[in-house]
């Protein structure tokens, strides 16, 4: 069948509560590009060469809603495989955005329909919310908030299914969704409340628990604040070098890495006095207390003032001090930027303060800097009553995503320093309690030394996505994964297994009389258990 990339080739969709504006179709020729792991979640690199596409644009805008929402659907002209990817988005991003792109990139390179949504919302070039947070009348724009946290991720599935179907002739043989971080947060969300859209789910490092999350985000800079002390990035690395030092030992490897987060019960109060050298003043400095404290606060979790649990902190030894590099894996709530008198600020990512001075404070003058820990204590319990339900992605009941036959599989970094790993598994094991059987349809592997999605000692997988497509079509279940990585840059490549949670991954045996860790780097030396 001749495929024709053009406008008559398209009939107008239906999406029901919408209006469709226009169905923008381009031919697309000679195209080049090369989509990295870091971009195209779960996969090798993929490079593609005078690909020709064709791009189909649909515009809507929702009844009763002033907006206008775009699903833009690359389609391979050449070596389709009958089957759609679609992908989500990043921090404030729905999609549409450069890290989006890139990704699909690699999927139209193998031969995937891909699609992706920017959910109407018209975000800054630093992808921040300022522009659509609040409405002409300073209250939130609950509306672009719900086409962000659900509304836009069903139309999008709806549509790219249709555009597909128009432009082969025939419906895809089976429908993916791809994301990490908010794209991640936006798989569980389907799976949750849309059970039928995609038959399977690659949702890494998945932003649930919204509310609780953005509290952790903003925490250690409030700790800073109420003590009154901004450490320097190297004295932050010299307490994440410390934890990583006493935990390391734990798996049975000495790879800088720590794999068996449970067994380490490093307490960065411990090395205060430590001496330590500051390449930032090429000086011998000492751990100090406040230093400390900040540490223990970011690796512990946000607290009420009567010491109360609000949500999980980054597991020990994750990325304390962090910069603003525009690359996430650089990123750390704990943050600082120092001036060359040697004072030094906090550095909020933009996050958790942005998300209460527009969702809860509704004032654009707010400034977390003046917040107490009882004002801190209000606004987060505010921020959950206002807003879980419309975007707290934390609904363990996937009854119906598993009856569909529905899988869901994805990664999660254990030193991701973002969205902490124990909030995955704290919803993973909430499922259990509803499905005990979670297994058979929904897989969360944990990364030792892993980021946030992408850097770190313990490098990104690569082969989670086609674990996830071989569990669709053809019920191959992952009951571990081999994982190459690098720990040392330039140094020997390492092998690890990846294991689904609860399991872990154990080495079989460390040798008769060896009392230190062994090295190894075959994955066949490690078991799940």
């Amino acid at each position: 069948m001749a495929l024709n990339c053009l406008p008559n080739t398209f009939a107008v969709p239906t999406l029901p509560g919408a209006n469709i504006t226009a169905v923008d179709v381009n031919l697309v020729r000679n195209y080049s590009g090369t989509s990295t792991t870091q971009s195209y979640i779960g996969h090798p690199m993929v490079t593609v060469n005078n690909a020709t596409f064709c791009n189909v644009t649909v515009s809507y805008e929702h009844i009763d809603a002033n907006d206008t929402v775009h699903v833009e659907t690359w389609l391979p002209m050449d070596n389709y495989n009958g089957r759609i990817q679609a992908f989500g988005g990043g921090s404030w991003v729905a999609g549409r955005f450069s890290v989006t792109y890139s990704g699909m990139v690699g999927a139209l390179g193998e031969g995937y329909a891909t699609s992706t949504t920017d959910a109407g919302l018209v975000p800054q070039a630093d992808g921040s919310p300022d522009r659509w947070a609040l409405n002409a009348d300073g209250s939130p724009n609950v509306h672009s908030l719900e086409d962000l946290a659900s509304v836009s991720l069903h139309d999008q599935a709806v549509l790219t299914k249709a555009i597909v179907e128009d432009f082969y002739g025939e419906p895809p043989a089976y429908a993916y969704w791809n994301g990490c971080s908010q794209g991640g947060r936006q798989g569980m969300m389907l799976a949750q409340r849309y059970p039928d859209a995609y038959n399977g789910i690659h949702a890494c490092a998945p932003a649930m628990n919204w509310n609780e999350l953005f509290a952790f985000t903003l925490w250690p800079q409030l700790i800073m604040t109420w003590v009154d002390y901004f450490p320097k990035s190297c004295e932050l690395d010299a307490l994440m070098t410390a934890a990583i030092e006493a935990c390391d030992k734990h798996d049975g490897v000495h790879d800088s890495i720590i794999s068996d987060d449970s067994g380490c019960d490093f307490d960065p109060l411990s090395v205060i006095g430590q001496a330590f050298f500051c390449k930032d003043t090429n000086t011998t400095e000492t751990i100090t207390k406040e230093a400390a404290k900040i540490a223990k606060a970011t690796w512990t979790g946000p607290r009420t003032a009567n010491d109360e649990f609000i949500w999980y902190g980054a597991n020990t030894g994750s990325l304390l001090g962090g910069s603003i590099t525009g690359l996430t894996p650089d990123l750390s709530p704990s943050m600082t930027s120092c001036f060359p008198n040697g004072t030094c600020e906090g550095m909020p990512m933009g996050l958790g303060d942005v998300w209460l001075k527009y969702f809860v404070e509704n004032d654009v003058d707010w400034d977390w800097r003046e917040m107490t820990h009882a004002e801190f204590d209000h606004d987060i319990a505010k921020s959950i009553e206002l807003y879980d339900a419309i975007i707290g992605t934390n609904n363990p009941n996937l009854t119906s995503f598993y009856e569909m036959g529905g899988k869901l599989l994805g990664y999660h970094g254990m030193m991701d320093q973002v969205i902490p790993v124990k909030g995955s598994e704290h919803y993973y094991d909430t499922v259990s309690e509803i499905i005990p059987n979670v297994g058979d349809f929904y897989r969360m592997f944990e990364v030792p030394g892993l980021l946030h999605c992408r850097g770190g000692n313990g490098g990104q997988p690569s082969n989670t996505f086609d674990a996830l497509r071989a569990w669709v079509e053809n019920g191959t279940v992952p009951e571990s994964l081999p994982h190459l990585y690098t720990p040392v840059e330039g140094g020997a490549e390492f092998q690890r297994l990846l294991c689904p949670y609860p399991q872990k991954a154990v080495l079989k045996s460390c040798g008769k009389g060896e009392d230190s860790p062994k090295v190894t780097t075959r994955a066949t030396d490690y078991v799940c258990v």
